[in-house]
Formats: C-alpha cells, structure tokens, sequence
C-alpha cells in the first residue's frame, strides 16, 4: 500500500490547486470591490512620498536653511484650512500642556506667581501643597531656583515653570526674599503632584441658595462639583446658581454627569452624530442630587461645548433658568488621534444636538476668519450691550420638552433671560484703570511689603468683615496710576459708583492672594449684576413665570 501513495498525490495534486487558483480569484474580486471607495494603501504612501521629496529638495537645495519641522506643520495647517475651525493640529512639543489641564494635575510645587518688576512674586500657595509644606507664603520674591538667578534677568513665564516643575519627589532648592520681614531664606520644596482644580469657587450667597462656578470640564469636574453639592446642601442650599460664564468645555462625560444631578428620570441629555459616526445618545438616570430646586444657569459668550451641552439640556427639559448672553456656539465634537512622532490631531467626527434637536454649533460658511471674529461682531452690532438681534428669521424654531416652550436653534445657546454686557458701566476711565497692569503691581507691591499684616486674616468671613482699604493702598495706587491715566483717575476717583466698583476689584484681588479663586468671587460678586440678578429671580415669580417653581 505505501507503494500507492504518491499515485494518490499526483491524482489530487492538480485539482487541489484549481480550487486554490479560484479561491483566490473570488477573494480578489470581492476585496476589490470592498476597497473600490476607499483610498488604495499605495496611492497613501505615493501622496505621503510627495511631500516627503518636496521637503527633502528644500533641504537639500534651498538657498537658505529651513526648519523641516516648521514645513510639515505648515503643510498640516495649509490641510486643515480647508476643515472646521475645530479641527487641530497639536505638535508634541505642546500636547503636554494642552491636555495637562484636562487632565486635573501637573508635577510642580504648588504655586501662583506674578512677575513683579523682573522679580518673581508669589501671589498664591496651594493649601497643603508642596510650597506650603515648605514654609514659601503669599507675598515672597523667588530670588533663585537651584543655582539659576531668576530675579532681575528678564525671565519669562514659561522659563520659570519650566525650571519649577520637575518629577514627582524631586526636590527644589529656592532663594526667597520676604519684604514684610526684609529678609533672606532658603528652602527646599519636595515637588508632588497639582491639582488643576476646574471650580473656582463654591459657596452660599445667603441661606438657601449656594453658588458653584466651573471654569472647564475635566477628568475631576464630576467629583469636585459632587463634593462641592454635598457640603452645600449640608449648609442649607434649596436653591443654585451655577456660573458656566467663559467655561470653553472640555469632557462630554463630566458636563452629562453633572446634568444628571440636576435633571430628574431617565431623559435624553444630548446626542451626537457625523457622517462616519453613529448616533449616540447620553442619557440621564441615576438618582440626581439635586433634582429638585430652583436652578439658575449663567451663560455668556465665552461658554462653549460640554458648557452648551449642560446648559442646552437644563433649558430643553425645562429644569431652571438660563441667563446671560447667547453662547459661543461651538458644537462640534473632536476625537484626538495621536502620530507617531507624539503629536496629535483632533479631529471633527461629529455635532452635538441638544434633546429639542438644536445643533449647538453656528455657521462657519463665511470662513475661519469671520468665526473668529464673531465676538467683535456682535459688541459692534449691539448684540452683547444690548437684547439679542438674533431674530427668528436667523433660526429654527424648537420645543422645550416638558413645557413646550419656544427656543431657537442658528448656534449656541439662547438664554431664557438677556443681560447684556454693561459697556457703560465699563466704559471708558474706568474700564482703562480695571483693565490696567498698574492696578494689579501696586495691589501686589502693597501685599508683598504688608503679608505680615495679611497673615491675621485666616478664613475669608474674617476678612471679609475686617478688612478695610486703607488710604496707603488708595494714595499709591492712584499717584501709580496717574503717571499714565492721570484723567481717567480724577474722574473714577471723584465717581462714587465707580470707585465702589474699583475698590471691590481691589479687594477680590487681594482675597484672591489669601483664599484663592473661591476668596476672590466671593467678594468679587457682591459687584456682579448677573449673580445679583440671578438672586433676585430664585426668589421673585419672574422665575416661576419661565419654569415653574422647581423646575420639571
């Protein structure tokens, strides 16, 4: 029988690579017909060996010498021009700081500086951190890091962070110079991790209605916004004002999580969609806490995306107030697609619409340029120092969910209540002493020559009810300010109402230095018409005339 085998073979050999031959045949055709829409593999590589042979006869012939790094992000940006004005290139020498402040922390020594007469001046010290830890106080000059000189150099910002921050446990040596004290010290800060905290403040206004401010979405918005709502609703808040005011956005997921606190049962939050991207919906359903209450949200022309979500879901379904000026209108949704080379491209796959069916997003069809521009349009026009010109004729006409309520599309969010910029509060002498260098150096002078003084004050009540600005702080500042705006000072300095408003600022400044961002808007909201109007309507039938008293 052995002796029969390689008959067997040569009988089934030709018929074995038949079917091989058509098996291969019909693979062929069918992959050809799944990749007939799709960009061959080889055409990818030929267009990349384009640019790749352009580059490299600039390099090797050019009269000049070039950056090779400088041609292909030109060539990238030349790309994306034709795309939305979302879509982003970041080269990897930046991806690090673009992201670290989403991501809620940085290695460094846990400090606030201002650059001071080419002297750096720390204006804040994180609570606990490593600086604190340390001994370094608000009002010390950094004199040297490590060996490096860093006072009376020239030194930027960016030089001075870099030499800050370093790994985790790795120590840094500082020269301080304490003018209160007029003395030298030296110190060694252990660098820990930073928390980049996303609320700036939360507190209560008054008995029963607290306030919480959010500067953007990040990865650790959820929990802090959870454990500012605990200690709140432990001090009696039935009532919220929730500030989303310049909130550029940030993480989809932190700004649902916080929707689902505020909006009760199972309700759509928002959805998004794109040409290569399925529907998805996000959509509440735990047990929120804080569901019921009255809920005032307060917008403005810088409260973009994840911001727009939140707000956008808030007013669709009827829940609380929105109030401010119509927002960014940025509703398009990037997935970040890292390179090789440690760079990224964030990429537009897709638009958020609000449960009422509103793209979030405004048009772009005039250019890049044009967006850009929208805030300048709309001061120009009047629609920030006065009532919205957005019209009906430039919208979609929506519906709330619960109420039925008419809301618009045409991008952002329209609030339920206008309150226009307060250019005439702002205007003119007074805008140009608030909006002055001067004004913070000299706050920041007196500060550092009196920290000693400032050191009573250990929680915000106390300096709140205490302090009084005295007239040192008033003669230096208005004879530093008269070397450059010596009309503009006379007159705010012979106006009641604006120099109440000056002296606010002031002081926010300065417990700002002393309590950090949650010290500087309780004071600096005393002054704010749009919190101290949001108050009025939590506790007036304006707000039952909109949503009802609890909100739905």
């Amino acid at each position: 029988m052995p002796a029969d085998s390689p008959k067997r073979f040569n009988i089934w050999t030709p018929l074995t690579f038949s079917v091989i031959l058509i098996l291969g045949i019909l693979i062929g055709f069918q992959l050809n017909k799944y990749l007939f829409n799709k960009r061959s593999i080889i055409n990818d590589a030929d267009r990349n060996d384009r640019l790749e042979e352009i580059i490299d006869v600039i390099n090797a012939k050019y009269v000049d010498s070039v950056s090779t790094d400088s041609l292909y992000e030109d060539a990238i940006s030349g790309i994306l021009k034709h795309l939305d004005p979302h879509t982003v290139y970041i080269p990897a020498r930046e991806l690090a700081s673009v992201t670290e402040s989403l991501e809620g922390n940085f290695q460094g020594i846990g400090i606030e500086f201002h650059i001071l007469n080419d002297t750096l001046m720390v204006t804040s010290v994180l609570k606990n951190g490593p600086s604190s830890d340390a001994g370094v106080l608000p009002g010390d000059k950094i004199i040297k890091v490590g060996d490096s000189v860093v006072a009376g150099i020239g030194i930027n910002g960016d030089d001075i962070i870099t030499k800050l921050r370093g790994l985790e446990g790795s120590i840094v040596n500082l020269k301080l110079y304490r003018p209160s004290n007029n003395e030298f010290i030296d110190l060694k800060v252990k660098r820990g991790t930073i928390p980049i905290f996303s609320l700036d403040a939360a507190y209560m206004l008054d008995a029963s209605t607290g306030y919480i401010r959010i500067n953007r979405f990040s990865a650790t918005t959820y929990r802090e916004f959870m454990k500012a709502l605990n200690v709140l609703k432990k001090s009696g808040m039935k009532k919220m004002i929730l500030d989303l005011r310049d909130n550029p956005g940030g993480y989809l997921d932190a700004s649902t999580a916080i929707a689902d606190e505020l909006i009760s049962g199972e309700k759509l939050l928002v959805y998004t969609q794109g040409r290569a991207s399925e529907k998805e919906q996000y959509l509440s359903g735990q047990k929120g806490k804080f569901e019921q209450g009255e809920l005032v949200v307060l917008v403005d022309e810088g409260s973009a995306s994840a911001s727009e979500v939140l707000s956008g879901a808030v007013q669709d379904w009827d829940r609380g107030v929105i109030m401010g000026r119509r927002t960014y209108g940025k509703g398009l949704v990037q997935q970040q697609f890292d390179m090789g080379d440690g760079s990224a491209l964030r990429l537009t796959v897709a638009r958020y619409y609000t449960p009422s069916g509103r793209s979030i997003q405004r048009s772009y069809s005039k250019g890049k340029e044009a967006y850009e521009n929208d805030f300048e349009n709309r001061f120009t026009n009047g629609s920030l120092t006065s009532d919205d010109t957005l019209t009906s004729s430039d919208t979609m006409r929506y519906f709330t969910k619960a109420l039925h309520r008419i809301v618009y599309g045409g991008g952002g969010i329209k609030p339920d209540i206008v309150v226009p910029y307060e250019s005439k509060r702002y205007a003119g002498e007074l805008y140009d002493l608030l909006s002055s260098e001067i004004l913070p150096n000299t706050i920041y002078d007196y500060f550092s020559r009196h920290a000693a003084e400032f050191a009573y004050y250990k929680t915000f009540a106390q300096f709140d009810k205490s302090f009084k600005i005295n007239d040192a702080l008033l003669k230096a500042l208005k004879n530093n300010l008269s070397v450059k705006y010596s009309t503009q000072s006379n007159k705010v300095w012979n106006d009641a109402a604006a120099m109440a408003t000056l002296q606010n600022d002031i002081k926010a400044t300065i417990a700002r230095m002393l309590f950090r961002t949650n010290g500087y808007y309780q004071e600096i909201n005393k002054d704010d018409n749009m919190v101290q109007r949001a108050l009025r309507i939590l506790n007036s039938n304006e707000y039952s005339a909109i949503v009802g008293r609890n909100g739905l």
